[in-house]
Protein backbone atom coordinates (compact mmCIF):
# COMPACT_ATOMS: atom_id res chain seq x y z
CA UNK A 1 0.00 0.00 0.00
CA UNK A 2 2.76 2.42 0.99
CA UNK A 3 4.76 1.57 -2.15
CA UNK A 4 1.67 2.21 -4.27
CA UNK A 5 1.24 5.60 -2.59
CA UNK A 6 4.84 6.63 -3.22
CA UNK A 7 4.66 6.08 -7.00
CA UNK A 8 2.48 9.11 -7.60
CA UNK A 9 4.22 11.65 -5.44
CA UNK A 10 6.18 14.50 -7.01
CA UNK A 11 9.90 15.07 -6.77
CA UNK A 12 11.16 17.04 -3.75
CA UNK A 13 8.08 15.84 -1.89
CA UNK A 14 8.01 16.60 1.84
CA UNK A 15 5.45 14.19 3.29
CA UNK A 16 5.65 15.63 6.82
CA UNK A 17 5.02 19.18 5.63
CA UNK A 18 2.15 18.06 3.40
CA UNK A 19 0.56 16.13 6.26
CA UNK A 20 0.86 19.21 8.46
CA UNK A 21 -0.98 21.30 5.89
CA UNK A 22 -3.64 18.64 5.43
CA UNK A 23 -4.07 18.36 9.18
CA UNK A 24 -4.79 22.09 9.37
CA UNK A 25 -7.55 21.69 6.78
CA UNK A 26 -9.16 18.76 8.59
CA UNK A 27 -8.80 20.52 11.94
CA UNK A 28 -10.56 23.66 10.72
CA UNK A 29 -13.20 22.03 8.52
CA UNK A 30 -13.62 18.49 9.81
CA UNK A 31 -13.35 15.38 7.65
CA UNK A 32 -16.64 15.65 5.77
CA UNK A 33 -16.35 19.35 4.91
CA UNK A 34 -12.70 19.18 3.85
CA UNK A 35 -12.83 18.92 0.06
CA UNK A 36 -10.14 17.53 -2.18
CA UNK A 37 -9.79 21.02 -3.63
CA UNK A 38 -9.11 22.37 -0.11
CA UNK A 39 -6.54 19.65 0.51
CA UNK A 40 -4.88 20.07 -2.88
CA UNK A 41 -4.56 23.81 -2.40
CA UNK A 42 -3.15 23.46 1.12
CA UNK A 43 -0.58 20.81 0.22
CA UNK A 44 0.29 22.19 -3.23
CA UNK A 45 -0.42 18.74 -4.67
CA UNK A 46 -2.84 18.13 -7.50
CA UNK A 47 -5.37 15.35 -7.03
CA UNK A 48 -3.36 12.59 -8.77
CA UNK A 49 -0.29 13.47 -6.72
CA UNK A 50 -2.37 13.63 -3.53
CA UNK A 51 -3.81 10.18 -4.21
CA UNK A 52 -0.42 8.85 -5.20
CA UNK A 53 1.21 10.11 -2.02
CA UNK A 54 -1.45 9.27 0.56
CA UNK A 55 -4.24 7.23 -0.98
CA UNK A 56 -7.82 8.44 -0.74
CA UNK A 57 -9.20 11.18 1.50
CA UNK A 58 -9.82 8.82 4.41
CA UNK A 59 -6.27 7.48 4.20
CA UNK A 60 -4.94 11.02 4.34
CA UNK A 61 -7.17 11.88 7.28
CA UNK A 62 -6.06 8.78 9.17
CA UNK A 63 -2.42 9.69 8.54
CA UNK A 64 -3.03 13.12 10.07
CA UNK A 65 -4.76 11.55 13.07
CA UNK A 66 -1.87 9.17 13.64
CA UNK A 67 0.62 12.03 13.50
CA UNK A 68 -1.48 14.09 15.90
CA UNK A 69 -1.77 11.10 18.23
CA UNK A 70 1.98 10.60 18.31
CA UNK A 71 2.61 14.31 18.92
CA UNK A 72 0.09 14.16 21.76
CA UNK A 73 1.78 11.15 23.33
CA UNK A 74 5.15 12.90 23.19
CA UNK A 75 3.71 16.07 24.79
CA UNK A 76 2.00 13.99 27.46
CA UNK A 77 5.21 12.12 28.28
CA UNK A 78 7.03 15.42 28.79
CA UNK A 79 4.27 16.80 31.00
CA UNK A 80 4.25 13.66 33.16
CA UNK A 81 7.96 13.86 33.98
CA UNK A 82 8.14 11.66 37.12
CA UNK A 83 10.83 13.87 38.66
CA UNK A 84 8.10 16.47 39.27
CA UNK A 85 5.26 16.31 41.82
CA UNK A 86 2.01 14.80 40.59
CA UNK A 87 0.17 18.10 41.01
CA UNK A 88 2.69 19.80 38.73
CA UNK A 89 2.39 16.96 36.22
CA UNK A 90 -1.38 17.32 35.85
CA UNK A 91 -1.13 21.10 35.69
CA UNK A 92 1.45 20.73 32.90
CA UNK A 93 -0.82 18.32 31.04
CA UNK A 94 -3.62 20.87 31.00
CA UNK A 95 -1.34 23.80 30.18
CA UNK A 96 0.09 21.88 27.23
CA UNK A 97 -3.37 20.91 26.07
CA UNK A 98 -4.62 24.50 26.19
CA UNK A 99 -1.61 25.68 24.19
CA UNK A 100 -2.83 23.35 21.44
CA UNK A 101 -6.58 23.81 21.85
CA UNK A 102 -6.50 27.62 21.77
CA UNK A 103 -4.46 27.71 18.55
CA UNK A 104 -6.17 28.66 15.29
CA UNK A 105 -6.13 31.40 12.69
CA UNK A 106 -9.82 32.27 12.91
CA UNK A 107 -10.95 30.58 16.14
CA UNK A 108 -9.73 28.14 18.76
CA UNK A 109 -9.51 24.68 17.22
CA UNK A 110 -9.77 22.48 20.28
CA UNK A 111 -8.52 18.91 19.84
CA UNK A 112 -8.27 17.32 16.39
CA UNK A 113 -9.34 13.93 17.74
CA UNK A 114 -12.19 15.11 19.97
CA UNK A 115 -13.33 17.82 17.56
CA UNK A 116 -13.30 15.85 14.31
CA UNK A 117 -12.72 12.12 14.81
CA UNK A 118 -15.54 11.75 17.32
CA UNK A 119 -17.95 13.05 14.68
CA UNK A 120 -16.77 10.51 12.10
CA UNK A 121 -16.33 7.49 14.36
CA UNK A 122 -19.90 6.25 13.94
CA UNK A 123 -19.67 5.93 10.16
CA UNK A 124 -15.97 5.17 9.72
CA UNK A 125 -14.66 2.08 11.46
CA UNK A 126 -10.99 2.95 10.94
CA UNK A 127 -11.50 6.40 12.41
CA UNK A 128 -13.28 4.84 15.39
CA UNK A 129 -10.33 2.52 15.92
CA UNK A 130 -7.78 5.34 15.90
CA UNK A 131 -9.94 7.45 18.22
CA UNK A 132 -10.48 4.63 20.72
CA UNK A 133 -6.84 3.57 20.66
CA UNK A 134 -5.67 7.14 21.13
CA UNK A 135 -7.92 7.79 24.12
CA UNK A 136 -6.90 4.49 25.71
CA UNK A 137 -3.21 5.25 25.16
CA UNK A 138 -3.57 8.67 26.77
CA UNK A 139 -5.44 7.12 29.72
CA UNK A 140 -2.80 4.42 30.13
CA UNK A 141 0.02 6.96 30.20
CA UNK A 142 -1.72 9.04 32.87
CA UNK A 143 -2.70 5.94 34.83
CA UNK A 144 0.94 4.88 35.03
CA UNK A 145 1.78 8.22 36.68
CA UNK A 146 -1.19 7.87 39.04
CA UNK A 147 0.04 4.45 40.15
CA UNK A 148 3.45 5.94 40.83
CA UNK A 149 1.68 8.65 42.82
CA UNK A 150 0.07 6.00 45.04
CA UNK A 151 3.43 4.28 45.53
CA UNK A 152 5.07 7.56 46.51
CA UNK A 153 2.31 8.62 48.86
CA UNK A 154 1.21 11.49 46.61
CA UNK A 155 -2.22 9.86 46.52
CA UNK A 156 -3.92 7.77 49.20
CA UNK A 157 -3.61 3.99 48.99
CA UNK A 158 -7.37 3.81 48.44
CA UNK A 159 -7.11 5.87 45.23
CA UNK A 160 -8.14 4.19 41.97
CA UNK A 161 -5.40 5.09 39.43
CA UNK A 162 -7.46 3.96 36.45
CA UNK A 163 -10.49 6.05 37.37
CA UNK A 164 -8.35 9.06 38.27
CA UNK A 165 -6.63 8.80 34.89
CA UNK A 166 -9.98 8.72 33.11
CA UNK A 167 -11.17 11.67 35.15
CA UNK A 168 -8.02 13.60 34.23
CA UNK A 169 -8.67 12.79 30.57
CA UNK A 170 -12.32 13.79 30.88
CA UNK A 171 -11.30 17.24 32.11
CA UNK A 172 -8.98 17.52 29.12
CA UNK A 173 -11.78 16.54 26.74
CA UNK A 174 -14.03 19.18 28.30
CA UNK A 175 -11.31 21.79 27.80
CA UNK A 176 -11.08 20.78 24.14
CA UNK A 177 -14.81 21.14 23.53
CA UNK A 178 -15.12 24.40 25.46
CA UNK A 179 -12.11 25.90 23.69
CA UNK A 180 -13.71 25.10 20.33
CA UNK A 181 -17.00 26.56 21.61
CA UNK A 182 -15.31 29.87 22.37
CA UNK A 183 -14.72 29.85 26.14
CA UNK A 184 -12.03 32.33 27.15
CA UNK A 185 -8.54 31.34 28.25
CA UNK A 186 -9.37 32.60 31.73
CA UNK A 187 -12.38 30.30 32.02
CA UNK A 188 -10.46 27.33 30.63
CA UNK A 189 -7.52 27.89 32.96
CA UNK A 190 -9.93 28.07 35.91
CA UNK A 191 -11.43 24.72 34.85
CA UNK A 192 -7.94 23.28 34.56
CA UNK A 193 -7.03 24.44 38.07
CA UNK A 194 -10.23 22.92 39.41
CA UNK A 195 -9.38 19.69 37.63
CA UNK A 196 -5.99 19.58 39.31
CA UNK A 197 -7.61 20.16 42.70
CA UNK A 198 -10.24 17.52 42.06
CA UNK A 199 -7.68 14.91 41.08
CA UNK A 200 -4.79 15.82 43.38
CA UNK A 201 -6.63 17.48 46.25
CA UNK A 202 -6.06 14.50 48.50
CA UNK A 203 -2.34 14.51 47.79
CA UNK A 204 -1.66 16.77 50.77
CA UNK A 205 -3.50 14.34 53.05
CA UNK A 206 -2.56 10.84 51.88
Amino acid sequence: MKDEKRRGRPRAFDAKAALGKARDVFWDRGFAAASLDNLSAATNLNRPSLYGAFGDKEDLYLDTLEGYRQDGMNTLAEALDPSLPLRDNIARVYAGALAIYLHGETAARGCLLIGTASAEAVQHERVREVLGRSLNDFDDKIEKRMRLGVERGELPESADPQMLARLASAVMHSLAVRARAGDSREVLEAIARSGVELICGSANNP
